[in-house]
């Protein structure tokens, strides 16, 4: 008996690993390599690729697709339909798994529905990424990111509050 939950219409390969007292809802997939801590709630239609890691208290909203290459500390929250890349330059015909980035997500950051984030950053601790941004730079911590391509516009406490803004 597991010390996890996951509804019927979940795929959970051999493999993977789940800790205690996480949730994992309709029709997620989480495949063989990926680890996920305790108390994390894994929203429906999610895939968690191979060699992902995802921390303790981790949500992880609807849609969302985690490639391997990722790795969210603890308390990270992932907005509906927010999309991490692990390749620079893909190409459906040239495979190249070999040149897989890793990317980082820092304890407490938070990224907003839609936002885009290219491999090989790292999203400091408690950032606070703006729904549809589009990141292609390291984010540093307490940074309140938005925009295409996203730019830091101000600052943010451990809650989340807006401490600071730029001009």
């Amino acid at each position: 008996m597991s010390n996890w939950q996951a509804h019927p219409t979940a795929i959970i390969d051999d493999g993977a690993e789940i800790g205690k007292g996480t949730k994992i809802w309709h029709f997620s997939h989480i495949m063989s390599g990926a680890v996920i801590g305790e108390n994390c709630n894994i929203g429906q239609n999610v895939v968690i690729s191979p060699k992902v890691s995802l921390g303790n208290n981790v949500k992880v909203q609807n849609n969302v697709s985690v490639y391997t290459g990722v790795t969210c500390e603890d308390d990270v929250f992932l907005g509906p339909c927010c999309v991490f890349t692990n390749i620079l330059n893909p190409r459906s015909f040239i495979s190249r798994k070999n040149e897989f980035k890793s990317t980082l997500v820092k304890r407490g950051a938070s990224i907003g529905a839609n936002a885009t984030i290219l491999c090989g950053l790292t999203i400091g601790e408690y950032a606070m990424i703006g729904a549809g941004a589009v990141v292609t730079k390291d984010v540093p911590p307490f940074a309140l990111v938005v925009g295409n391509p996203g730019r830091q516009v101000g600052s943010v406490d451990k809650e989340g509050n807006t401490v600071s803004s730029f001009k």
